[in-house]
């Protein structure tokens, strides 16, 4: 039993796993909030058992490193989005409601297209992958003004999930 600031006995509250914040965590993701991502998911992944722990620093460094590309981090962003790839690889091809294997192709094809092109464009990788569909620069007009042909950053969730 928990004991709130009345000192009165508090039955104790076994929050489901995932928490419900990873969700909020791939919201975000989703929504292009790398940073906030970030965030989210670090804070579940310090807790986390240690199967699961993998999983979830996957996730958050794929967005750091997308977080990284928005900065025009070249560096930043081939590392993260290739340490991130190599430890979601174990849960595929799903876990925890998420679509590993569709996530994985993505980076995959980010990855390869930020390392052929080098960190002279890494902008137009950028402008590309990120610039949101109704801006003067959607994704869309960025990757074929750049010639590219990429996914955009994107977790796929199970049917059978939130």
């Amino acid at each position: 039993m928990f004991m709130n600031d009345d000192s009165k006995a508090m039955p104790p509250t076994a929050e489901p796993w995932p928490p419900l914040s990873f969700w909020e965590g791939v919201a975000q993701f989703n929504r292009g909030d790398f940073y906030e991502c970030h965030d989210t998911l670090e804070a579940i992944w310090m807790v986390a058992p240690t199967p699961e722990k993998s999983f979830y620093q996957g996730i958050l460094q794929l967005a750091v490193g997308l977080y990284h590309l928005g900065n025009h981090n070249w560096r930043g962003a081939a590392i993260l989005l290739g340490e991130g790839s190599r430890r979601l690889e174990a849960y595929e091809p799903d876990f925890q409601g998420i679509h590993v294997s569709d996530l994985l192709d993505r980076a995959e094809l980010w990855l390869q297209t930020l390392q052929s092109l080098g960190p002279d464009r890494v902008a137009e990788v950028a402008i590309a992958l990120l610039s949101p569909p109704d801006s003067p620069a959607s994704a869309t007009d960025g990757a074929m003004a750049a010639g590219l042909d990429m996914p955009q950053p994107h977790i796929y969730l199970l049917p059978d999930h939130p």
